[in-house]
């Protein structure tokens, strides 16, 4: 079992059916979910990043620390169990065992996206065409400190 899951005995429990929406794509909820069991997708507009089935996952989290609108979409996959969190940001400063769990979690997602970003940079370093801009987005996302940062693409300025 998870340790956030172990820390989480005790928390309020919903019953989530297959396709009910947990999380919408540029709401604002104030919620945390944590998975107990089942599996629920994360979707951004209607393009499915992930699937994710692990007790113990936490959904809800950056848009709770960043104080922004939810930047994808969490809907249920099968019926799920999860623990409920209203008024997330205050439950992480008032449980700082569990604000550190996520914290080493959001801390491995961007390990694991820096070392993907720095594969791609040695790939297409010497590209002289818009694969070569991997080198300037590594640097920009790799040392920002507390700065606004505006996601989207040239492509896709809603991304």
């Amino acid at each position: 079992m998870s340790s956030i899951l172990e820390r989480c005995q005790g928390l309020p429990e919903r019953a989530i059916d297959a396709g009910a929406v947990l999380l919408a794509e540029g709401e604002t909820s104030g919620l945390l979910f944590v998975l107990i069991q089942g599996e629920v997708e994360i979707l951004k507009g209607t393009f499915q990043i992930a699937t994710v089935a692990d007790p113990g996952a936490i959904f809800g989290e950056i848009s709770l620390l960043l104080d922004k609108p939810h930047m994808a979409t969490v809907r249920a996959v099968s019926d799920c169990r999860v623990h409920v969190i209203e008024g997330g940001a205050a439950f992480l400063k008032e449980n700082p065992e569990i604000a550190f769990e996520l914290s080493t979690l959001l801390a491995q997602r961007l390990h694991g996206l820096t070392t993907y970003l720095v594969d791609l940079k040695r790939q297409y370093e010497h590209h002289e065409d818009h694969l070569g801009m991997v080198d300037d987005v590594l640097e920009t996302l790799s040392h920002q400190q507390r700065h606004t940062f505006t996601p989207g693409s040239d492509r896709d300025p809603e991304m």
